[in-house]
């Protein structure tokens, strides 16, 4: 760096007003258009890779705390599960103590999770013949684009 650059905050060269910048005094009234517009363009691709470079180490980190989000959604759908299993064990050994016959408690206890589940999928096919899709937007855009790109040209 030369005595009229100092580096900012950011860690990029700032120019001081009055001087081209490129590390020789030369005041930028006597820097050519083609000098300031190169030195303008290498800052502009300066700033666009910080800028990617920083939106890529935001989005590893929401990744990552996404991961360990869905982490533990898996573990509390392990847990849930295993909760319902041993509340239906219990209350099949309930239903052989009032009935004395394990095999028709066990089978009791089999149709009420029959029947929750035909209730979930029936209400949950429902829920997807009613939605729209998401995206026709957007398949309507990318039709018309492909009616312009078949048009003839000239």
């Amino acid at each position: 760096m030369s005595g009229s650059e100092r580096l900012d905050t950011s860690g990029y060269v700032a120019h001081d007003a009055g001087t081209a910048g490129n590390g020789n005094g030369i005041s930028a009234e006597d820097s050519s258009l083609g000098e300031i517009v190169g030195r303008l363009t290498g800052d502009f691709t300066n700033l666009m890779r910080a800028e990617i470079a920083l939106a890529k180490a935001e989005a590893k980190e929401e990744a990552a705390q996404a991961g360990k989000g869905a982490g533990m959604l898996a573990g509390a759908g392990v847990a849930g599960h295993l909760v319902l299993v041993f509340l239906s064990l219990a209350l099949m050994f309930a239903l052989d103590g009032l009935i004395d016959n394990i095999g028709w408690s066990a089978l009791i206890v089999a149709v009420l999770w029959a029947i929750v589940a035909a209730v979930l999928a029936s209400t949950g096919r429902k829920n997807l013949k009613r939605a729209t899709p998401p995206m026709q937007e957007t398949v309507e855009t990318l039709k018309e684009d492909a009616q312009w790109a078949k048009r003839p040209r000239g």
